[in-house]
């Protein structure tokens, strides 16, 4: 598992837009990388809405949000025009980011296997994991508060 002082795996995924996105394109920026089991479900809903709804604390203090499920960028899409989400939804269809940051479930609800597990990660600008989540039970939430402190103080 990754932990605080780790440098941060880059990856580069495709986004609800179809764009490339990686983790490098945000150097000189902090990051608070989230991923989530599904879209279109009840609490991965509500926290993206959350962030959604939040999003100008995060930009006082020089940060981007991405998103990460295993969902196709296309399933991703649908969901941020529903939710009207302003910050990328990444496909992590292959499970490449969920597996270099250790979030996978062996085995979710219904049988699915590889699953990302509800985490939250804070970034610094120079690539640093300074705040790191991994939930097992996908019915919480991260630790929003503690996630925004972290920002405050790096």
């Amino acid at each position: 598992m990754l932990s605080i002082g780790d440098k941060a795996p880059d990856f580069t995924l495709r986004a609800d837009d179809k764009s490339q996105i990686s983790l490098k394109d945000y150097q000189g920026k902090n990051v608070v990388i989230l991923f989530f089991p599904a879209a279109f479900t009840g609490v991965c809903t509500k926290e993206l809405c959350m962030m959604r709804d939040g999003i100008a604390a995060y930009e006082k203090l020089d940060t981007q949000i991405l998103a990460i499920s295993v969902d196709s960028l296309f399933t991703l899409n649908k969901w941020k025009a529903d939710q009207q989400f302003n910050f990328p939804l990444l496909s992590d269809f292959n499970k490449t980011a969920s597996k270099k940051y250790d979030t996978l479930y062996k085995e979710f609800v219904f049988e699915m296997k590889g699953v990302s597990k509800r985490s939250a990660f804070v970034v610094d600008k120079d690539g640093i994991i300074q705040y790191a989540e991994v939930l097992e039970n996908a019915g919480d939430m991260p630790n929003f508060e503690a996630v925004r402190e972290t920002l405050q103080r790096i």
